[in-house]
């Protein structure tokens, strides 16, 4: 009989593709079926909740559902597949250490928790509220720790915001995170000064359709560890379905080739 890989286990498997010499490629996914559909692919070896996308599914804006409807989602996505599942789980809410022990209690190992740039010793205790609570449920929880140093820069200069990066990415990572996720890493020689700041396989970065971008092959030889797509996914996959509509009322017809992926 097939079992089920255990949270203990899928949070070391997960673990595993941190720590591997590969980058770790996510494709967010908002909902059951999205889930199945990457899941299937051959190439997929974990799956990540985009925060955003889960929120525009229920109808909030990015940021603003409530933590019970957030949970919700990401369950769809925990019990769609049998993968290891990392949850977008916004800033952690009131109490980050709580919302990460809800969030392992329905099979999550892994999160995505944003400082929003609060300030430095704010911002460093919730990552230990989330890293003890991981530890109290005897789970090797893979926290992708955000900081929005560059994303919430401000008018601040470049080198001022890479370096305050770095200063909470490490500080972060001492209290226990896996990895650092630093949106708005995005010019090599950017990227370069944030990985020789928090070490080789400890930067986390989204992949963006920006002019120049770099690729996941060579985001993996500058040292970055895992790269995700955030809400792009779905908007590429609403984009489809416009295009679809469109289509069909100008007396458009389904393609033949279309997959019943659902």
């Amino acid at each position: 009989m097939e079992t089920t890989p255990s949270t203990v286990d899928r949070a070391l498997t997960l673990k595993s593709l941190h720590e591997a010499p590969e980058i770790l490629r996510v494709v967010n996914v908002w909902d059951a079926v999205s889930a199945r559909v990457v899941a299937d692919l051959p190439d997929t070896k974990a799956i990540a909740t985009a925060g955003h996308s889960i929120a525009a599914s229920f109808g909030y804006d990015d940021g603003g559902m409530p933590l019970d409807v957030a949970l919700a989602g990401i369950k769809t996505v925990v019990d769609a597949v049998a993968l290891p599942v990392s949850a977008d789980l916004d800033d952690g809410y009131a109490e980050p250490g709580e919302t990460v022990r809800r969030a392992i209690g329905l099979g999550v190992v892994g999160a995505n928790v944003e400082d929003r740039l609060r300030p430095f010793d704010e911002a460093v205790a919730r990552v230990r509220a989330i890293t003890a609570a991981a530890e109290q449920e005897g789970v090797a929880f893979q926290l992708n720790a955000r900081t929005d140093a560059i994303a919430r820069r401000g008018e601040r200069g470049i080198d001022e915001s890479i370096e305050d990066a770095i200063a909470r990415g490490k500080a972060f990572l001492d209290e226990g995170a896996a990895l650092v996720f630093v949106p708005g890493a995005i010019h090599r020689e950017h990227v370069e000064r944030i990985v020789a700041g928090l070490g080789h396989g400890k930067l986390s970065v989204i992949g963006l359709p920006l002019p120049g971008v770099l690729t996941a092959a060579e985001y993996q030889e500058l040292g970055v560890a895992r790269i995700s797509y955030g809400p792009l996914p779905q908007r590429v996959a609403l984009r489809a379905l416009r295009e679809l509509a469109t289509d069909l009322y100008g007396d458009g017809v389904i393609p033949e080739d279309t997959p019943a992926l659902n």
